[in-house]
């Protein structure tokens, strides 16, 4: 009886002790943890929320009174409001980067890797937290910007829209998606290359060399090549109106755009199991 008891409250030891340790929650919570520590995390936010909104409030007051008739005939006020994610791309995009790149780069991750051998998970929790942030912040951004270009906008200059307008409400959320979506393709290409400066360079030439590029090939090639390119099939989940002709749909080219983001985290998987840290 006694050693029933004994054998019962025991201690736990051992693979349930690595168990308990390496529980997929705690291991989100510790992310979260680090990300919370960082500080580029709130300088980058703030970049991108101003970026958005700032960008939504000059093109309402200073370029939109500016349209000419052939102009307002064709303008998509929505990709007008968010003029500011060309900018607050870059921002995410580093989010992205950094917070992979950030402990390779301090010596951290073999911490880290220490306290959760299991690589896999530390990369799931790594882009679980940062989806979850970024598309908070991201989105939020956005519908920012959104209510500031109406709000900015001068009176008999250019006809709004509402966000229950067809089309208005998913590209406005659309376009917290790609910012997300880029931040994660971001954390991939970090976790392949381990380097903050290299990745950053590799992300924003995946970014804007393939639309220099498509220049510089023939007219055919710009319309069967040019919509599955990155910024192109990304940024038609924004795009309330006037699409070109060529263009994906919406939901078709995020899926395209998802597909980059996808094939970069888990080319970074491999690469964290491949390699040591």
């Amino acid at each position: 009886m006694t050693a029933t008891t004994t054998a019962t409250t025991a201690p736990l030891t051992g693979p349930q002790v690595v168990r308990r340790r390496g529980d997929f929650s705690n291991v989100l919570r510790a992310e979260l943890c680090k990300m919370r520590t960082i500080r580029s995390t709130y300088w980058l936010l703030l970049t991108a929320l101003a970026a958005n909104v700032g960008f939504a409030a000059l093109a309402a007051a200073v370029l939109a009174p500016r349209l000419g008739s052939d102009d307002l005939a064709s303008v998509d006020v929505v990709q007008l409001a968010l003029a500011g994610l060309h900018l607050s791309q870059i921002a995410f995009g580093v989010f992205g980067t950094l917070l992979i790149t950030g402990e390779y780069g301090s010596g951290m991750i073999r911490t880290t890797l220490a306290a959760v051998p299991r690589r896999p998970t530390v990369l799931a929790a790594k882009a679980l937290v940062f989806s979850g942030v970024a598309l908070v912040t991201a989105t939020a951004s956005t519908f920012a910007a959104y209510l500031a270009f109406e709000a900015c906008l001068p009176a008999h200059t250019l006809t709004g829209t509402a966000l229950s307008d067809p089309g208005v409400a998913r590209a406005v959320f659309g376009g917290g998606l790609y910012l997300t979506v880029f931040g994660l393709l971001g954390l991939g290409i970090g976790t392949v290359l381990r380097s903050s400066a290299g990745a950053i360079a590799t992300l924003l030439g995946v970014l804007f060399v393939p639309p220099l590029s498509l220049d510089l090939l023939p007219g055919t090639w710009k319309t069967t090549v040019g919509p599955y390119i990155p910024m192109q099939s990304g940024g038609q989940i924004y795009v309330a109106a006037h699409r070109e002709a060529a263009s994906l749909a919406p939901w078709t080219g995020f899926g395209v755009f998802c597909l980059y983001a996808a094939v970069a985290l888990l080319a970074g998987l491999a690469a964290v199991n491949r390699r040591d840290a």
